[in-house]
């Protein structure tokens, strides 16, 4: 099959933002896609998406044909049909570098995952005797880790790594997929916020489940200090591991790369 040429691409394309003016930050904010992913192009590291190439050529007046050739055709210089078949088929194969990409990094954390549940367990299984780790007073700081590995099973291995191109074209504050259903005020979801939205969720959600027992503890040792305050410590520290460790992370990264 024919292999587009990355360097030649990420050169032509340079030259074309150039001409337009424009910076790496400029045109990543017109793809809804990060500027690295810009510069990656640029460098002949990685291709765009086929879903980009058209939004791609509109925007610097070329072809697709053109883009994927990496020059300028003369009106007077005729591409033999083969030459043109072949263009268009390494472009239906342009994301299958990004889908093995997006594999392997599903794969990653599905392994940091599954190591943080065993975390989890083993420091429940040594601590069993040594702390009441389910008493009644204490009872609701489970929902915690019960809401991190429940978050983390789906943003890990079935949430999509991708969203809906209508989410690129209208401002969308609110995420549905299935018994999942999530809106965060002052976000609006697209290509460009979702997948560090993700990776934040994937991130709290092993660091719960990884770091909760040990924190428990220490709440615990502050409960048996002030007993008059169980309530508030569980409360607090609840509220704060869910809203502070889960909630604000997805509304900075939301807004930064929206």
């Amino acid at each position: 099959m024919y292999e587009i040429d990355k360097e030649q691409f990420g050169t032509f394309l340079s030259q074309l933002r150039r001409e337009r003016g424009m910076t790496q930050k400029d045109l990543a904010e017109r793809l809804y896609i990060s500027d690295k992913a810009v510069s990656k192009w640029e460098r002949g590291l990685s291709l765009p998406d086929i879903a980009l190439l058209q939004p791609l050529a509109e925007l610097f007046g070329v072809s697709i044909t053109e883009l994927l050739s990496g020059r300028r055709i003369q009106p007077e210089e005729p591409m033999a049909v083969r030459d043109v078949d072949a263009l268009l088929s390494s472009a239906l194969h342009l994301t299958e570098e990004e889908r093995t990409i997006q594999r392997e990094h599903r794969r990653t954390w599905g392994r940091r995952y599954v190591l943080a549940l065993l975390a989890f367990a083993l420091e429940v299984f040594l601590l069993r005797n040594a702390v009441p780790l389910f008493a009644d007073e204490t009872v609701m700081l489970w929902l915690t880790p019960f809401f991190g590995a429940a978050f983390g099973s789906y943003f890990v291995f079935f949430c999509k790594e991708k969203l809906p191109p209508f989410y690129d074209q209208y401002r969308v504050n609110f995420y549905s997929d299935g018994v999942l259903r999530m809106n965060v005020p002052g976000v609006y979801f697209n290509n460009r916020n979702w997948p560090h939205i993700v990776d934040a969720v994937r991130t709290w959600s092993c660091a719960v489940m990884a770091g909760w027992v040990p924190l428990f503890v220490l709440v615990w040792q502050l409960q048996r200090a002030a007993p008059e305050a169980v309530f508030v410590i569980t409360f607090i520290t609840g509220m704060t591991s869910i809203l502070g460790g889960l909630f604000v992370p997805i509304y900075v990264v939301g807004r930064k790369y929206e």
